[in-house]
């Protein structure tokens, strides 16, 4: 057919693509390109549409090599189109050529969808819970071709491309086909990997380009100032903590002994040169460390993907994501499979309260509030000047859903602590008269915040009943920390601010001051077994001018010392689990800052290195001895022994749980040694000292009771102690 006619007009065909298709596509603006680019009927037969820039001829193969077509270029800008010569519509490659070499392009828009109906209509209902398999960016096989198959949420978009290094980081290249019932937009993208760097361009409904955008649903992140998304493959783990996830499945967390270590992990250590260690690094010193101490779990403050170091990972821009700071995923997920198989647990610090508005993030993501309300009295934070999520939207409760779930499957981990729970609970929260929206009822409640988090707790309860969820609720909202069943608001765990705020203002008085504020210690026992409280003794105590734990201690150094050894002994005593934040184990000096690691030299002072011992013996005896933890949150294994010594500031209970050893904790808040105190105890006999926080190798006077007393019957049964200053003391009923 050489010289024909009919091969001419194949050479140089009358374009069957309409001219304002063809313009709209080079310029970018076309709402459908798939209408018009990859393989398309035209009359009885099929022709090939490209938009390659650069190429000046381009030839059309099937992806098992066979050549199908010659296209022609119809615009110099890079538009082609030709004859096919197969018969069915299927993927094709192209190769395209210039003066400077050829280089091959496999089709985008010959390749069908990947999502289906039924993700549409999960997706649009909101029930949809397994997102992260669908949505951002999945390396997959696809119609006989491997690539990465995208995925974003744009509702009101008039046109989304995904744009990487990948083309050029141009918008015309990538346009993504339209699922106008979810909102969804998707194209499968052949021939690319894992590590390629990328973000949506997004065209608004008005025409506007909005700044590209990260994905809120990636999977891994450029390290800062960079803020694309990266591509990532599955994650690739052989995970070896089956044992350890058994047991918490099993296991009733109330009556478990919960001692956690809270970390920021970009300032617990550094390198030499004041670099982040990496996950790998740190899971060599950290994990053995913790362990050491006789804590149970590791709560990192945010380590999902965030732009600015000072905001400590709570202004998120990835919530899908574990930063690259700290290197790759997979080391992430290294570390906490690590900690799982030392006995240690990882709690993620976790903010679905707010978000920032940093232009590559989720604020008015496809030019309308899309994340957040549109009215700033419901969608902007004063105290943080961030946007707040619209939880009454389905997609958007679904997101965090979704994310709550995937850290629990994905990475293990053993519980979320969720952040700023009083400010999604109360539409008025940091605003005056006018600045906020009553709800329907009238009220200053957030009736949507409240049935997300109804949600989120029941899907991960529901779906993985090892992990806890832990609140950081300051207000007193009620069951917080009771079953939704129950008309709670289904948490785990509470964060018990009232403990932490009366006992830090009674310790920063001076002893003789002490006895006019007896009720700070004692008030905490009425409310102490309304929720499942957690005791905090955390960051926000020891920034933003705050001190630290030990210069809030009233008195000379010694004293500083002294006090903050009772209180540790006091809350290691208190029915509730426990929380200290990194550096106060030894006392640090300086306030914290994320800039530096931690004072870890002034563990070669004495001082320093006993309240580390202390805290160490403390987790010790807690988790060893049933009666101070297994009814942390349940009145009957709490009672007082004395609780009206005033004069004295002493303070005893009793500790139990059913088929344990009862123990008596007796406090002495004055720097005053008081002998033969008489202390009330139910049974005659020998109580053995368990625990003195003023031992001379904690940094103590050395005072005591030579490892026991001896509980008598006359006037009631009792014994008669030595009180250390400053002291909490410890007995375990003995009988043997």
């Amino acid at each position: 057919m050489k010289g024909t006619g009919k091969k001419a007009s194949a050479a140089a065909p009358r374009p069957s693509a309409a001219r304002g298709d063809i313009e709209a596509i080079i310029a970018g603006t076309h709402g459908d390109p798939f209408a018009v680019l990859g393989v398309q009927a035209a009359g009885a037969g099929l022709v090939a549409r490209c938009f390659i820039p650069h190429a000046e001829t381009v030839e059309a193969f099937t992806l098992d090599g066979a050549r199908c077509g010659t296209l022609a270029r119809l615009r110099d800008a890079g538009f082609f189109e030709g004859p096919l010569s197969i018969s069915t519509r299927q993927p094709i490659r192209y190769r395209a050529a210039n003066d400077g070499g050829e280089w091959w392009v496999t089709d985008p828009y010959s390749f069908g969808p990947v999502l289906g109906p039924l993700d549409d209509y999960y997706i649009a209902e909101g029930s949809h819970l397994r997102l992260f398999d669908k949505m951002g960016a999945h390396l997959i096989e696809h119609e006989g071709a491997t690539g990465v198959h995208f995925a974003v949420w744009a509702p009101n978009a008039a046109r989304v491309s995904v744009v990487g290094d990948f083309n050029d980081w141009d918008g015309r290249r990538h346009s993504m086909r339209h699922r106008a019932d979810a909102g969804i937009w998707e194209v499968f993208v052949p021939d690319i990997g894992e590590g390629r760097p990328y973000k949506f361009e997004i065209i608004g409904a008005g025409g506007a380009a909005v700044p590209l955008k990260a994905d809120p649903y990636a999977f891994r992140s450029e390290l800062r100032p960079a803020t694309a998304s990266v591509t990532s493959a599955p994650l690739a783990h052989d995970w070896g903590d089956a044992a350890h996830r058994a047991f918490w499945q099993k296991a009733d967390q109330r009556r478990q002994a919960i001692s956690i270590y809270e970390v920021h992990a970009g300032s617990w250590q550094r390198r030499d040169d004041g670099t982040f260690l990496s996950w790998d690094e740190m899971a060599d010193r950290l994990i053995p460390y913790a362990v050491d101490m006789g804590f149970t779990h590791i709560e990192f403050m945010p380590i999902t993907e965030h732009p600015y170091d000072p905001s400590w990972g709570y202004q998120t821009t990835g919530l899908y994501a574990p930063t690259a700071r700290f290197g790759e995923p997979e080391g992430f997920a290294r570390f906490v499979d690590g900690a799982h198989q030392a006995g240690l647990g990882i709690i993620l610090d976790w903010v679905p309260a707010h978000f920032p508005t940093d232009a590559h993030g989720l604020a008015l993501f496809d030019g309308t509030a899309l994340y957040e309300h549109a009215d700033p009295r419901k969608g902007f934070h004063p105290d943080w000047n961030t946007a707040i999520y619209n939880f009454g939207r389905r997609e958007v409760k679904s997101y965090l859903i979704n994310n709550a779930l995937f850290w629990a499957e994905k990475y293990h981990l053993d519980g979320l602590r969720v952040d700023a729970v009083a400010s999604m609970l109360y539409l008025d929260y940091s605003r005056k008269a006018g600045e906020w929206i009553p709800n329907e009822k009238g009220g200053r409640e957030n009736l949507e915040a409240v049935a997300f988090l109804q949600e989120m707790n029941k899907a991960v309860y529901g779906r993985y009943p090892g992990v806890i969820t832990i609140a950081e609720e300051s207000t007193s909202w009620p069951k917080v920390s009771q079953p939704v069943y129950d008309g709670g608001l289904g948490f785990g765990f509470k964060w018990n601010m009232g403990f932490m705020n009366d006992t830090l203002e009674y310790l920063a008085r001076e002893p003789v001051h002490r006895k006019h504020h007896h009720d700070q210690i004692t008030f905490g026992l009425v409310y102490a077994f309304s929720e499942n409280f957690v005791l905090p003794l955390s960051h926000d105590e020891v920034v933003h001018g705050k001190g630290t734990l030990l210069s809030k201690m009233a008195g000379d150094d010694w004293q500083k010392f002294a006090n903050l050894r009772v209180y540790y002994g006091f809350m290691w005593g208190y029915p509730g689990k426990k929380l200290l934040f990194m550096g106060q184990e030894f006392a640090q000096r300086a306030e914290w800052s994320e800039a530096r690691a931690l004072d870890w030299h002034l563990l070669q002072h004495g001082p320093h290195e006993g309240m580390r011992q202390l805290v160490r013996d403390l987790n010790h005896v807690y988790r060893s001895r049933p009666a101070l933890h297994a009814r942390d949150c349940e009145p009957e294994g709490f009672s007082w022994l004395v609780v009206d010594d005033r004069q004295n500031s002493v303070f005893a209970w009793l500790r139990t749980a059913p088929g344990a050893k009862p123990i008596a904790v007796i406090s002495n808040f004055t720097p005053v040694r008081r002998e033969a105190y008489r202390v009330p105890l139910p049974a005659v006999g020998r109580w053995r000292e368990i625990m003195n926080t003023d031992a001379g190798f904690y940094g103590g006077s050395g005072a005591g009771n030579f490892g026991q007393v001896t509980a008598v019957d006359g006037g009631g049964i009792h014994a008669a102690i030595t009180l250390p200053p400053l002291a909490t003391l410890m007995f375990e009923f003995d009988p043997e």
